[in-house]
């Protein structure tokens, strides 16, 4: 099997098609939700900023002055979809919403480490442990969400097995359907680098360091407050000097902390 000219263009490819189908499904949810409202509060500082999507980058489009009402239609990770009481739609910031009131002049509060918080978080942080290709294999990632379905994950593992030694690191997407479930499935797709030390006994083979790819499926369970379960599969294509590709197998299961 000869070794593919750039594994990258592959692996762009299939995540364009990943996150293509996420933006889709975020579309259909914000239709859904359009009329629905949660929460109507007051502005008490100067003024509340608006723009036009859930993100910094994106134009401030209204501005809200203070004592006027806004109603609170969802929320895409730390940024909520309102309505002013002109009718005009924009996007606001969680740290600016913090500072609305009730009418009865209560502060607004948004308790994430909750169901709603599994569902829409912007970083979580896990470690697991499981096999390697037959070897035992100790892993921790740290993921950033761009919104509740897409994420960016970086992962540093550690294996140790009984013809060799080493570690993975890994960059990709994950992938979450149905993120509203307690128990919610999802998918990743990356590449990285493995640095493999084998262990010789009459001759020592030379450690060597290769590109990789991988593909995997997984499940995450919401267990209590901030913390969840989550257990995977992935498959692992190492790109090798020699042209020959190695396909290594990786389960693992672990815990993880939202915030």
């Amino acid at each position: 099997m000869h070794r593919p000219t750039s594994p990258l263009a592959f692996l762009l490819l299939l995540l364009a098609l990943c996150a293509g189908g996420t933006v889709a499904c975020a579309a259909e949810n914000q239709d859904e939700d359009r009329n629905s409202k949660l929460a109507q509060l007051f502005i008490v500082e100067p003024y509340l900023e608006l723009r036009e999507g859930p993100g910094r980058g994106y134009a401030i489009t209204q501005v809200t002055p203070r004592g006027e009402s806004i109603d609170v239609l969802y929320r895409r990770t730390e940024w909520f979809r309102v309505r002013t009481s002109r009718g005009v739609e924009g996007w606001a910031y969680e740290a600016d919403m913090l500072k609305a009131r009730w009418a009865d002049g209560s502060p607004f509060t948004v308790d994430r480490g909750d169901r709603s918080g599994f569902t829409s978080h912007r970083w979580e942080i896990g470690v697991q442990a499981g096999d390697f290709g037959g070897a035992t294999l100790i892993s921790g990632y740290v993921s950033r969400a761009f919104n509740e379905q897409l994420a960016l994950e970086l992962t540093a593992s550690q294996f140790l097995g009984n013809a060799s030694n080493g570690w993975l690191l890994d960059l990709g997407l994950a992938h979450v359907f149905k993120p509203e479930w307690r128990l919610s499935p999802l998918v990743t797709l990356g590449t990285g680098m493995i640095h493999i030390e084998p262990k010789g006994t009459l001759v020592q083979p030379e450690d060597r360091t290769n590109q990789t790819a991988y593909a995997g499926v997984g499940l995450r369970y919401y267990w209590t407050r901030r913390f969840f379960v989550r257990g995977e599969y992935r498959s692992n294509m190492v790109f090798t000097d020699r042209n020959e590709n190695e396909e290594i197998d990786e389960w693992k299961l672990g815990f993880a902390f939202f915030f």
